[in-house]
């Protein structure tokens, strides 16, 4: 039997006929949308830190100050929609128990449009805590101080997550106040409420101390009174 005779391209080429390495393009590799859920435990999750390197908000679009555009616009109200779900999901279930799927569904949205801005659970708590810090160092700016005092009070002591936390999972709740990064977020206090390092320390621990135990409505008003008179 004789073999086959093989087509021109598969003849044997000597070293001299082949294509330099150079002249050889590199394969293109699509970049994988990252798409993994996982319902992970926000045990090392900081609950009030500041990173230095990665800043807590995921990575987004590029925006630049002043260009204000249709779909960046669309873009941040898609965001905060996703988040104010985060917190209805977190507020229900728990942020053990929450998933993704709990937190697009509460925000009205498919999946896909969640992984769109979050890659995981944490990426959306995380974001979810830096637009609450915004908010209420923005309340701690506006207006007398003791006013401010008992604003904070009040959004501390009737935040939906944290009432959450505090009855089905303390012990969740107390390991990420220890994690608070105290000097940043003393710092951030210290500017909004035109206080030394030393007085918005104090408040910091108030604020900490009716995250576990909010009190009554009165109570919260007679220590910020008493807090603001003492600073």
């Amino acid at each position: 039997m004789h073999p086959l005779p093989l087509p021109d391209r598969y003849s044997p080429r000597s070293t001299a006929e082949a294509p330099a390495l150079s002249a050889v393009p590199a394969p293109v590799v699509d970049d994988v949308p990252a798409g993994t859920h996982g319902t992970i435990v926000l045990e090392g999750l900081p609950l009030l830190r500041r990173p230095e390197v990665a800043p807590l908000r995921p990575a987004g679009p590029e925006h630049q100050a002043g260009a204000h555009t249709r779909s960046g616009n669309a873009m941040g109200r898609t965001r905060r929609g996703l988040l104010a779900g985060a917190a209805a999901a977190f507020a229900e279930h728990g942020l053990r128990r929450a998933t993704m799927q709990h937190v697009a569904a509460a925000a009205g949205v498919a999946k896909a449009t969640l992984y769109n801005h979050f890659r995981t659970k944490d990426d959306v708590a995380a974001a979810l805590l830096e637009a609450e810090l915004d908010r209420l160092t923005a309340l701690a700016a506006a207006g007398p101080r003791g006013r401010a005092l008992v604003g904070l009070a009040e959004e501390v002591a009737d935040h939906a997550v944290l009432r959450r936390l505090a009855e089905t999972e303390p012990e969740l709740l107390a390991r990420l106040l220890c994690a608070v990064d105290d000097d940043a977020l003393t710092d951030r206090l210290a500017g909004a409420l035109r206080l030394d390092r030393g007085g918005a320390g104090l408040v910091l621990r108030w604020l900490v101390g009716l995250a576990c135990r909010p009190g009554t409505t009165l109570d919260r008003a007679r220590q910020a009174d008493a807090l603001d008179r003492a600073l």
